[in-house]
Order: structure tokens, then sequence, then C-alpha cells
């Protein structure tokens, strides 16, 4: 973890950079895949908290990450069509204050089942309008703007629910060893990113072969937390 923001922000915008450089990359890699060159292996591998039979792919980001913001388009088409047995989850990654604030207001919205309406929000108003939704008045106002009322929000916002996925977040980061973001997790076990992929296309294509592999192999997910 992260003790001040400085070094998240550094990582943050390397990776930001690595992936804008995505598609100019030659050549897509094409299975088969090798640890060490398109994904690390995990080790311990971690546990997760989806059900058996599936596989858990989770995305590590931050909402005032350029590198996420560049991603989000291609997760959304890739979860259009993602396989049946892939349970897709997000991790924030608190490493700075306002990542902080904005992990708590994922977690906000996931409590209220606003997340698919508000995420685009949250990264456009980040990244397209400046609003760097830094404070917690400013976040309430985003969260008016999809209907829930101020009361609602402070008490989701400071719930004991939501301070325990926090706590999770922070502690999975680091057993997952993440040190920028966008960072992709299989099944608590391999980490990618896309620098090791060279373009969207083959990290989606990593992505995908590591899943179909846990999903043939081990049957699903690891044990839940």
């Amino acid at each position: 973890m992260r003790s001040t923001a400085l070094p998240a922000l550094v990582l943050v915008g390397a990776a930001a950079f690595a992936v804008s450089e995505l598609n100019a990359q030659s050549a897509p890699a094409a299975p088969p895949f090798e640890a060490g060159k398109h994904y690390t292996v995990l080790s311990p591998a971690q546990p997760t908290s989806t059900d058996a039979g599936k596989v858990e792919v989770a995305e590590v980001f931050m909402f005032g990450c350029g590198g996420c913001f560049n991603f989000e388009p291609h997760i959304q088409r890739w979860l259009g069509k993602k396989a049946e047995y892939v349970n897709f989850v997000r991790i924030p990654a608190p490493w700075n204050a306002a990542a902080v604030l904005h992990a708590r207001a994922y977690y906000t919205a996931e409590a209220l089942g606003k997340v698919e309406e508000i995420d685009g929000d949250f990264f456009n108003e980040i990244h397209t309008n400046r609003n760097m939704l830094e404070t917690e008045a400013k976040l309430a106002a985003l969260f008016a703007k999809h209907g829930v009322d101020e009361a609602t929000f402070k008490n989701t916002f400071n719930s004991f629910a939501v301070n325990a996925k926090l706590k999770r977040a922070e502690d999975l980061v680091q057993r997952y060893r993440v040190e920028s973001t966008p960072t992709v997790i299989v099944n608590g076990k391999y980490l990618t990113q896309g620098r090791q992929a060279g373009s969207y296309e083959a990290w989606f294509a990593i992505i995908d072969d590591l899943a179909a592999r846990e999903h043939a192999g081990a049957g699903g997910s690891g044990a839940a937390q």
C-alpha cells in the first residue's frame, strides 16, 4: 500500500501512458501465452469472493486514472460478450486521499444498486469535465443526479458495510501486489497488465485464455473469503 500520494500517482501515470500506447504496438500476442511475459503468476494464489463454478476476473482501478478511463470502453464491450462462467468484479485502489473517497463512493454506489448507472458518469466528470470529485459534497451532488438523496448518500457512504469493503480492497491490492492501474487479476492466481499484452485485443485474449484454463482445469473459483 502506498503511504503517500506521489508514488501512486507516478505509477498510475505510467500505466496510463502504457495503456494509451497499446494500439500503437505491432502484431498482438496470441496463444499460447507465457507466464512472466504475458501475465504474472501470483504465489501464493489468493482466495476470491466468487461462487464455486465461476471464474473471477477482477479489475483493480482508480476513477482518477487516465489509463482506467481509456480502458473503460473496452471493458464494457468485453462484458457484453464474456463467457457466462466469468464473474467480473472491480476493486478500487485506495492509494491516495482522493482515491479513498472515490473507492468509498464506488462501494456506496454498489450498496445502492447504482454502479452501472454511475460508473460512466464518474469517469466523465473527472476526465472530460475536469471535476475531480475530491470532496464528499461533490460526490453527494453526483449521486443526487442519479436519484440518491443527500441523507441516503451520507448514511451509506459512512456505513459499516462500506467501511468493511474499503478495508478489504486495501487488503486485496496489497495481497495481489498491484503496483499500477489498471491491472486485471484472474481467479486470484494471475496478474496481467496492458504493457504485458501490447494491445487491447491481446489483453482480453490473455484474460479469456486464463479464465478458460481455470474453468476447464479447476472447476471455477478459489475458496471464498
